[in-house]
């Protein structure tokens, strides 16, 4: 039998793949971005990347209850930005399957916070599973458009920063299969498709009783198992910390969860039976261990174990040998896997096209309302050139609050800057609620021909699709007539003419009303890329 050496997207990819997959969306997001890229290599799947995960969402949707199984991938922040149609696709359920590759970044290795999106789990009423290495990534995704068909509901695959990029072996399955629904036609039922009101409460009440019955078949699933080891150390844990326990207390007696949510009580209440000591081992948050102790068992948890950042074998084993489990063989003194590396601080590339923009930046002294790129790390030195960033197309919409509060002067003291992906992202909204409300802004774009800081993809800016065809691409000029701009409020400057930057910044403030300056420069590496391909 043919073995893969796959990472756990590659392997999402394969297991949707396998299990039929018609649609592909997403918005890439370190670290969910290899999953949709690895899809659309498959023959007859349908991908694109969408302007942002919302519309992912609901494009899959769309495809979903009308046969075709969907996959939707975005990074743990993004489901965010999706949450509002996951809410009522959790009640108006599917046709063919529908999953949510979701992907949380523990200790930030590429994002702003470290939510828990278990918890988008409990609040939608939505099935989640999580894998622990690649086999488990393809099949759980397979495994997961199957609940999703038989219990009318979308399903959240959960993965980590480890889970997707580490790799491990990964065996394909023999048969494909390929299932795409009954049909691949919209069938009219208004009550189950159309919330309004009335609709929405009859169809809350079927999610409630999905949710019931999804409790009871959960302690039938195989992907939740318990291993009996030595009983006086019962370890319950799920995802990539099972891996780190297992490795540093191979002895004990484990209770494994494929399924995160709902969580399985008849299984747990057999584990607790039959162990001693109960820990539950997790990273974030103490999503397990609060619904544990509900149940009336007394177990330990988030005493013993970070709220922040990512476990390892060492965190993980530490606590445990200083309660006296010897694990590995070795005692607390000798149990040091993690090698220590010395820092290495992200910085702008030499020859970046962002860099004249933010040496002119500082050089004017201008707050500076960032956003969410690789040019977030203007804010470091040397530029120290950014004052805010909170989340996508966020810059826009933050300087308009500051420009509200200090009060409306001629010269602007305050600009906004985002790059082009971003800007298609969710920065075309602000750009209209500043036109709208007659803000005094100057709004800064860098376009740099890609989406680079997830590794290169396309995005409506740039002229092509996921699959290299070539596309519409968004004209700022007529964008900035549109929403009312006057015409010579409206700049594009080449992003290596670092003098004619810092002159049209300063002339910018100076203008009353709202500007829309463009700084347009391919990414150096992508450039360098394609010099290598010709």
């Amino acid at each position: 039998m043919d073995k893969l050496l796959l990472s756990g997207n590659e392997a999402i990819a394969l297991g949707a793949f396998e299990a039929g997959v018609r649609v592909g969306t997403g918005y890439p997001g370190t670290p969910s971005t290899e999953i949709l890229e690895h899809l659309t290599t498959f023959p007859d799947v349908y991908t694109e990347w969408s302007v942002n995960e919302k519309v992912a969402l609901e494009v899959a949707i769309g495809a979903a209850i009308s046969g075709s199984r969907s996959l939707v991938t975005m990074k743990h922040v993004g489901l965010n930005v999706a949450a509002d149609p996951l809410f009522t696709a959790s009640y108006i359920g599917v046709k063919a399957g529908l999953v949510i590759a979701c992907a949380d970044d523990p200790n930030m290795h590429s994002s702003q916070n470290e939510q828990d999106n278990r918890n988008y789990a409990f609040a939608a009423k939505v099935p989640m599973v999580e894998p622990s290495d690649s086999q488990e990534a393809k099949d759980f995704t397979a495994i997961a458009f199957e609940i999703s068909e038989v219990y009318d509901t979308p399903v959240i695959l959960r993965s980590t920063t480890r889970i997707s990029h580490s790799m491990s072996v990964v065996i394909p399955a023999q048969d494909s299969v390929r299932k795409n629904g009954d049909s691949t036609v919209f069938e009219r039922n208004i009550k189950k498709y159309v919330m309004i009101p009335s609709y929405a409460r009859m169809r809350h009440v079927v999610v409630e009783e999905r949710m019931r019955r999804l409790e009871q078949d959960v302690n039938n699933l195989d992907i939740n198992r318990i291993e009996m080891g030595d009983k006086a150390l019962g370890i319950i844990t799920s995802g990539i910390s099972y891996q780190y326990v297992k490795e540093m207390y191979p002895d004990a007696s484990f209770l494994k969860l494929g399924m995160v949510y709902p969580l399985p009580e008849v299984l747990i209440r057999d584990f607790f039976s039959k162990v001693e000591r109960v820990f539950i081992v997790e990273e974030l948050d103490p999503f397990i261990e609060l619904r544990v102790k509900a149940m009336g068992l007394e177990v330990e948890g988030k005493k013993y174990f970070s709220l922040t950042g990512e476990l390892n074998p060492d965190a993980v084993g530490k606590p445990l040998s200083a309660l006296g489990y010897k694990g590995n063989g070795k005692d607390k003194d000798e149990l040091k896997t993690v090698m220590e590396l010395p820092p290495r601080p992200p910085s702008l590339c030499p020859g970046c096209p962002h860099r004249a923009v933010f040496k002119a930046l500082h050089k004017l002294g201008l707050t500076v309302t960032g956003d969410i790129g690789c040019y977030t790390l203007g804010a470091l030195p040397p530029f120290t050139s950014m004052d805010t960033c909170v989340d996508m197309g966020a810059s826009i919409t933050l300087s308009q609050g500051i420009e509200i509060a200090e009060g409306r002067d001629r010269e602007k003291h305050t600009v906004a800057i985002l790059g082009d992906s971003t800007f298609a992202h969710s920065g075309l909204t602000g750009l209209l609620n500043a036109a709208y409300n007659n803000r005094n802004s100057l709004i800064i774009v860098l376009d740099n021909g890609t989406t680079a800081m997830t590794g290169m993809q396309p995005n409506p800016l740039s002229g092509q699709r996921i699959n290299g065809d070539e596309t519409v691409v968004l004209d700022y000029q007529k964008l900035g007539e549109a929403v009312g701009i006057e015409n010579d409020h409206i700049v594009i400057v080449d992003a290596y003419k670092p003098d004619e930057i810092e002159e049209t910044i300063t002339n910018l403030v100076r203008k009353d009303g709202l500007s829309l300056l463009v700084i347009k420069g391919l990414c150096v590496i992508l450039r360098r890329k394609r010099e290598r391909r010709s």
